[in-house]
């Protein structure tokens, strides 16, 4: 059984932000799959399918990105998922837009919402799919809540599509096939 974490904002006005490139990349991979993230618990929006055989549940916090965590944890609990089946997808300004990045452990690279994720499930051996949105040339804030440019558009767009084959070449095969891959 695997657990994909997509990160980002909640409500309309965070639509298509570069903050919520995990939520628009599972997403696509659930378009993919067939399936909707529709069912309302443990403070998200989650699914459960099955890919290659594999259980996978699909879920997008709603707590908004600072308090991720707390919608990870509870549906670890609730559905006894170990922390070396969790995989998340968000997003990375140390990434030029149009990169993808898959790391098996590590620091949150200061992203808020991995790093309560890694907080609360104390450990920071937890996969992740990191995808490029550039470094900001003003406020960080406004520039992670704001939508990127056409030009950066198109490369998120094919990062975004990316981080899908990635995840499938995970379920598929595994995580450091998927590393060779696609890092």
């Amino acid at each position: 059984m695997k657990l994909i974490v997509g990160l980002g904002n909640p409500g309309k006005e965070y639509e298509k932000t570069r903050h919520n490139m995990g939520f628009t990349t599972i997403d696509k991979f659930a378009d993919q799959l067939g399936v909707d993230i529709d069912r309302e618990d443990f403070k998200g929006l989650y699914c459960k399918t099955k890919f290659y055989d594999e259980e996978i549940y699909l879920l997008k916090p709603q707590t908004y990105m600072n308090l991720s965590g707390e919608s990870v944890l509870s549906i670890c609990q609730y559905f006894k998922i170990s922390t070396d089946d969790i995989i998340v997808i968000y997003d990375d300004l140390a990434l030029e837009p149009g990169k993808i990045r898959l790391r098996l452990n590590g620091s949150s690279g200061g992203q808020k919402g991995m790093q309560n994720i890694i907080d609360l499930l104390k450990t920071n051996n937890i996969k992740r799919i990191r995808i490029g949105i550039g470094e900001p040339t003003f406020s960080c804030v406004d520039y992670v809540l704001g939508k990127p440019s056409a030009e950066e558009k198109d490369k998120i767009e094919t990062a975004q599509d990316k981080a899908v084959e990635a995840l499938k070449e995970i379920l598929k095969s595994d995580f450091h096939r998927a590393m060779s891959k696609y890092n």
